[in-house]
């Protein structure tokens, strides 16, 4: 075996849902580089095409984009579809996409739980459903789901019911999707960040700092300090780990989940 060649991505295509920010983006951008041609998808076309543009901007290559709502099973049925004609086909499906409300439990509307529920879980099942299908026929494809240290470990306050519950059925769809889709040759694998800098924490961190009474810069490095790292993740940190699972180096593994949390999980 050539073992130059475990990360390569050379002729690979990946369509990553909810590639359009945050670590759906910086995802992408990794797959690029290591040689994929890469598709993203989420539901606003501008943000999709100014996704695009930087990308292309930071890799030199070309992206393609799809609108689509991981909620509306015909509207992924038609994206897989489509981007399999026109790629030739899908060899890796990032899922990317989520949501997150925070309340106390005696405060948390039903309807806004489901909501959790439905675009952290059910809008997977319905991407590797549809998704899968074009990877059974081929006997080949990787599926690497984003999950959350919350699937493993409960928070100590209040707030993260949907979250905590939504992420925990991640990681089981994770391992049952593995033993179901094995057969056919498609590994799936999530990895579960830690609580990271991205643009939707900005106003929870903003929030969380006030009530502490300190800068947003100085709470995240009392959060930091708490962990084997000593240091909070960024979604740069998550990159290296969504490539392994991504890649021929990963071929063996499935229904696995692998924590990026800087220790989080070790000492939780």
């Amino acid at each position: 075996m050539d073992f130059s060649k475990l990360f390569d991505l050379t002729g690979k295509n990946a369509m990553i849902i909810g590639g359009a920010g945050g670590l759906g983006k910086l995802v992408a951008q990794g797959l690029a580089e290591c040689g994929a041609n890469v598709a993203i998808a989420s539901r606003t076309e501008s943000k999709l095409q100014a996704a695009c543009e930087e990308l292309k901007a930071l890799t030199g290559k070309e992206f393609k984009y799809y609108v689509c709502d991981a909620n509306d099973e015909e509207v992924v049925a038609a994206v897989a579809k489509q981007s399999n004609e026109e790629m030739g086909h899908i060899d890796i499906l990032i899922n990317s996409q989520g949501t997150n409300v925070k309340k106390p439990l005696f405060d948390f509307p039903v309807s806004e739980f489901n909501k959790v529920l439905q675009d952290d879980i059910t809008s997977l099942m319905i991407t590797c459903k549809h998704f899968g299908k074009y990877m059974a026929e081929r006997k080949y494809g990787k599926i690497v789901n984003v999950t959350s240290v919350r699937g493993k470990i409960a928070t100590k306050g209040p707030g993260n019911a949907a979250y905590c519950a939504s992420k925990g059925a991640v990681d089981m769809l994770t391992k049952q999707l593995a033993s179901e889709l094995g057969p056919h040759g498609i590994t799936v694998n999530a990895f579960g960040p830690n609580i990271m800098k991205t643009p939707m924490m900005t106003k929870i961190f903003e929030m969380r700092a006030a009530e502490a009474g300190v800068t947003v810069e100085k709470y995240l490095e009392m959060q930091g300090a708490g962990l084997p790292m000593r240091r909070m993740s960024d979604p740069d940190d998550c990159v290296g780990t969504a490539l392994f699972l991504s890649a021929p180096a990963s071929d063996f593994l499935t229904g696995n989940i692998l924590y990026p949390d800087g220790g989080l999980t070790a000492i939780g």
